[in-house]
């Protein structure tokens, strides 16, 4: 069996697309998926399943979220372990204890590339705000008082690439790593 993360893109939040997570957890074990998991109100799946195909498992959750209830929510699935092999290749300045800091992986869902979402987005606020990608990840983190003055803030939320991309922060990422 391997070990997969699911990450759905805008369930819960604010009020929109709701998904009962004890509901999505049943869904996913009607699917065959095994030893489901998951965490937090947000949309982040763990689950094991004998089968490889990312791209297919990414249609099948896709396709039973839209059929059980009703929304179209773009998913990114990883393998569990290469989600900790991108962890470990974290840089230096990300994810430590600094409570002024809020760190975030950006998750590129395909066919989005680095490229696509940086030219869209653009520099990172010098000073502010720093990124450095990594496989289909992009490592992001800002001064949390001033998340107002970064460029990426509103911009992944509201520019032509942000269905493209769904975010975690440091400690979930991690939390969901370990489970």
């Amino acid at each position: 069996m391997k070990r997969y993360v699911a990450l759905l893109r805008g369930i819960n939040v604010g009020g929109r697309n709701k998904i009962s997570m004890a509901a999505l957890k049943k869904e996913f074990e009607k699917l065959g998926f095994e030893e489901v998991q998951t965490y937090l109100n947000s949309g982040n799946v763990i689950f094991s399943i004998d089968k490889e195909d990312i791209e297919k498992l990414t249609k099948q959750i896709e396709t039973m979220i839209k059929e059980q209830f009703g929304f179209e929510i773009p998913v990114f699935v990883i393998p569990q372990k290469r989600l900790e092999e991108i962890l470990l290749n974290a840089p230096e300045w990300w994810g430590d204890d600094n409570k002024e800091i809020y760190d975030n992986l950006i998750f590129m869902i395909p066919p989005a590339t680095f490229s696509d979402v940086f030219h869209e987005i653009g520099e990172p606020k010098e000073g502010l705000e720093k990124i450095q990608n990594y496989k289909e990840t992009i490592f992001w983190s800002f001064r949390l008082k001033e998340y107002q003055k970064t460029n990426w803030w509103p911009k992944t939320a509201s520019t032509a690439i942000s269905d493209k991309l769904t975010i975690r922060t440091a400690n979930t990422t991690r939390k969901i790593v370990n489970m």
